[in-house]
């Protein structure tokens, strides 16, 4: 009898030190790209081996269905442990409880770990004073100038502050054939939304919310939020920059810095790839934003990775989390172009030596979020209209920016 609860006991004890708990993470990666492959080849078999006790089922949904999937899924009770999700859906599904405040529920641990990522990306993570996730890859937009126009006109290197950015327009947009029509241009840009007009607005010492992401009477139309859409308009209606923007047509940004049209542009790290895959011989080169007022700022783009309120394993996808941000993961990802989110990559070698992530990184040191706000669209709405109406419609820039603090305001208001 004694012999059998013996084994009986053994074979309990074997059971539990065999038990696995299997956590799902929802992401977007294509799955042809090198990000899936090294997700599923390596990242995750590594962490399993490290942790043999957690298992990670890895769903792929198409970015276009995740938003979607997120909403259906938390009113069903029927989400991933953790997400891969872009940065601009945290504040919205933090406000509804959806996700887990992991500097509350980790907080020993994230106040050690705080300080390791990126100022901009980690500020993407917060909502109301709590951060509701990690930062887990980021991107942002830097100046692109075309060499080959630049020493045409006696330059040799991109402009580093606003007033040589303004001199350089000038001087690069040009009629090449003599027909009385403008042919070549100073800048180019693709759109007026925030995603565009950030680094316009912050560079300038500008702002669209607070810094608790709470008013924007007396911030979207600041002196510098005015100051910067008066210079691109200035700078637009005199034919510096393309008509490449709403209602005017025009080549792609792309295509026209390429066939060198087009002297400056911004532009994403997947400006690269695109343009080299089109332009095999093209000659990229970059700096990061001019300085403005408020020194050179951009935009910040990107995903987070976070844990949902419904999850039964929040402590195995905290482990999870922590990995995917880890400093060896992260260094990983650069091999297949994805740009890390931590201080201690920016210098690293495996970002100097890599063919463009270095302005990247440098940019990424004063970039800005685009206001964490769970109203964000309505607000990048009311954004891109404002610029819209005074740069196609030729509104009054005050006024315009007046007109969009009050609806702003009204957004934040339902929220409160």
């Amino acid at each position: 009898m004694k012999k059998l609860l013996l084994v009986v006991l053994v074979i309990l004890i074997a059971g539990m030190a065999l038990a696995v708990e299997e956590i799902t993470f929802w992401h977007s990666y294509s799955t042809n790209s090198g990000e899936y492959n090294l997700l599923t080849e390596k990242i995750i078999p590594e962490f399993e081996k490290s942790f043999p006790e957690i298992k990670v089922k890895e769903t792929q949904v198409n970015y276009d269905d995740m938003r979607q999937r997120l909403i259906v899924g938390t009113a069903a009770g029927a989400l991933g442990d953790v997400i891969r999700m872009d940065i601009i859906w945290v504040p919205q599904f933090a406000d509804i409880e959806m996700l887990v405040p992991v500097d509350v529920v980790f907080a020993e641990e994230f106040d050690e770990i705080e300080d390791s990522f990126l100022p901009g990306p980690l500020s993407t993570c917060e909502w109301n004073g709590h951060y509701y996730g990690l930062p887990l890859d980021t991107n942002t937009q830097v100046l692109l100038w075309n060499k080959k126009l630049f020493e045409e006109v006696g330059l040799s290197e991109g402009p580093k502050t606003m007033e040589e950015f303004v001199e350089f327009a000038k001087l690069l947009t040009k009629d090449k054939d003599g027909d009385g029509q403008i042919d070549q241009w100073g800048y180019a840009d693709s759109g007026l939304g925030p995603w565009n007009s950030i680094p316009w607005i912050y560079s300038f010492g500008g702002y669209i919310l607070d810094q608790t992401n709470q008013k924007a009477e007396g911030f979207v139309n600041s002196e510098g939020s005015i100051q910067a859409l008066q210079t691109f308009k200035d700078l637009r209606d005199a034919g510096f920059i393309a008509d490449t923007i709403v209602g005017g047509g025009g080549i792609g940004t792309f295509e026209g810095y390429a066939e060198d049209i087009y002297a400056m542009i911004l532009a994403g790290p997947w400006a690269w790839p695109i343009i080299k895959g089109q332009y095999p011989d093209a000659e990229i080169n970059a700096v990061i934003f001019p300085a403005g007022a408020g020194g050179s700022r951009s935009v910040v783009g990107g995903e987070n990775i976070v844990i949902t309120e419904t999850s039964e394993h929040k402590e195995a996808s905290w482990e999870f989390v922590k990995y995917m941000t880890s400093y060896e993961v992260q260094k990983a990802f650069v091999e297949v172009s994805q740009m890390p989110v931590l201080n201690s990559l920016v210098e690293d070698k495996a970002i100097i030596e890599h063919p463009y992530f270095q302005v990247f990184m440098q940019q990424l040191k004063t970039a800005v979020a685009r206001s964490p706000h769970p109203g964000w669209n309505q607000i990048n709405d009311i954004m891109d209209q404002a610029w819209q109406d005074v740069i196609v419609a030729d509104y009054d820039v005050k006024e315009s920016l007046d007109y969009a603090a009050e609806q702003i305001e009204e957004v934040i208001a339902e929220y409160e």
